[in-house]
């Protein structure tokens, strides 16, 4: 997935860059990178992050930051910021999307304009600089920006650094969120623009508003200036409320653990509209995006929260970006630490985020039973996922064949793509069938999903102003 952060002060802006751009990190776990610039020029630092830290990565670089402009980034897997050189000037650029037609851009560009695109470690175009060659095909920033984005088919938020200003821009359908914060004290006033809210109370900025669809604002430490204003229509990646989104963060007024507590509580409702509750003696979340639906369930349902797995995080890292499925299983696994007096006995009804591959899943469910748990329940948060995203980068799966939805079609079915309307349709047959080969695959005693309405409804937004592809199929 990735995300940035940027910021323009009357004074020196390294401190509140670095620790803006480290409330980023449970977006992304490849590399970091922080540039600014001064009187001197541009600085800028890259670190693999892998294995480390950001913070410990980048604590070092932070004294060697100079000026009062500067933008940050945690990204998927490309280094980023990049210092680019063109008619328009000199200028440092970071990227947060998915570009799905990346070949035809580049074909397009070597065929009308001088360029070139370097290839990444992985052996794949590195996006921000094809956008950058993008932004170069025009006359100005503004311009740039805006053909960009009228190109690129999929998604992309971005942050342009100039010796004197930033632009910050959302993508042309808002599924990335771009928010403007403000810091009103009169000893070090400044604005900085995040795509996580949670980066602004502990450096005492204040939101000021989400920009728009599409919209391209300048950003100087004197005040914001809209260049480019917002589109109508907007399709929100609803999957931020569910999973990738911090807690702590707020999306077009809406915050993440609320989100998820009546997401939770929904999952509560219809069980209890089924008449079987309660199912379980307690409700629990697998740690950490399934706490906040574990404590909707509870509340709502009146059995009590408790925490049978623990998470250690001081050395253990997130698990959904390593592109080795040992390595993720085993960071998952090494992260998790059961809490047997809690598990023994008991019925565990369990709130996930999702159910994505199950990998993970059902090895988590393996140390359950074996702790001694008398039953298992499971509710997902969110409706089984049968499509690939094809705007963001929050899975690195090269193929739906390793969705679990999909896997079980293809066992029912005898291939993976057959009646996906109907498998997506909560309560049809085909979709009840699916349900239960899940279930049983993964030895529970009962799985129950979130349905799409229920979500929507608990996130709060109109339908029609967001992304649920992953779910339905449908744009």
């Amino acid at each position: 997935m990735g995300g940035f952060f940027g910021v323009a002060s009357k004074k020196a802006c390294a401190e509140d860059l670095f620790y803006g751009t480290d409330y980023h990190s449970h977006l992304g776990t490849m590399r970091g990178g922080l540039a600014t610039v001064s009187d001197a020029g541009f600085t800028r630092f890259i670190h693999d992050i892998s294995n480390a830290q950001f913070r410990s990565k980048f604590e070092d670089d932070v004294n060697r930051l100079e000026g009062r402009l500067g933008i940050g980034v945690i990204s998927d897997y490309e280094d980023q910021p990049l210092v680019i050189t063109s008619h328009l000037g000199t200028y440092a650029i970071v990227t947060v999307g998915k570009i799905n037609n990346a070949e035809a851009l580049m074909r397009r560009a070597f065929h009308t304009h001088a360029a070139h695109i370097s290839n990444m470690t992985l052996g794949e175009p590195n996006p921000t600089e094809l956008v950058a060659t993008l932004i170069n095909q025009a006359d100005t920033f503004e311009n740039g920006i805006r053909h960009a984005q009228n190109l690129i088919e999929g998604s992309c938020s971005l942050l342009i650094l100039t010796p004197t200003e930033i632009f910050a821009a959302r993508d042309k359908f808002g599924r990335t969120p771009v928010i403007l914060g403000r810091r009103l004290n009169k000893s070090n006033p400044a604005w900085a623009v995040t795509m996580e809210t949670c980066a602004f109370p502990n450096l005492d900025f204040e939101v000021e508003r989400d920009l728009g669809p599409g919209e391209v604002v300048r950003i100087t430490p004197a005040g914001v200036e809209t260049l480019v204003k917002p589109g109508k229509k907007m399709r929100m990646c609803a999957f931020l409320w569910v999973y990738y989104g911090y807690p702590a963060s707020t999306y077009e007024g809406i915050n993440v653990e609320l989100a998820r507590n009546r997401c939770g509580a929904m999952l509560a409702r219809q069980d209890r509209a089924d008449g079987v509750e309660p199912i379980g003696d307690v409700a629990c979340g697998i740690p950490d995006s399934g706490v906040g639906h574990a404590l909707g369930y509870a509340e709502e349902s009146g059995i009590p929260y408790r925490r049978p797995f623990v998470k250690y995080t001081p050395t253990w890292p997130r698990s959904f970006m390593p592109q080795d499925q040992a390595k993720r299983a085993l960071i998952a696994r090494m992260k998790l630490i059961p809490v047997r007096e809690l598990i023994d006995g008991q019925r565990l009804l369990f709130c996930e985020d999702s159910i994505v591959r199950g990998t993970q899943l059902r090895d988590t469910l393996k140390r359950i039973r074996s702790a001694g748990a008398r039953e298992v329940h499971m509710r997902p948060a969110c409706p089984p996922l049968a499509f690939q995203c094809k705007y963001l980068n929050f899975s690195r799966s090269k193929s739906e064949k390793a969705l679990a939805v999909r896997r079980t079609v293809e066992k029912l079915e005898g291939r993976q793509d057959a009646h996906l309307d109907e498998y997506s349709c909560a309560g049809s047959g085909r979709y009840c069938a699916m349900v239960n080969h899940i279930r049983k695959e993964m030895k529970l005693d009962s799985l129950k999903y979130q349905t799409l309405d229920d979500l929507v409804a608990a996130i709060g937004l109109p339908a029609d102003k967001l992304c649920t592809f992953c779910w339905s199929g449908r744009e």
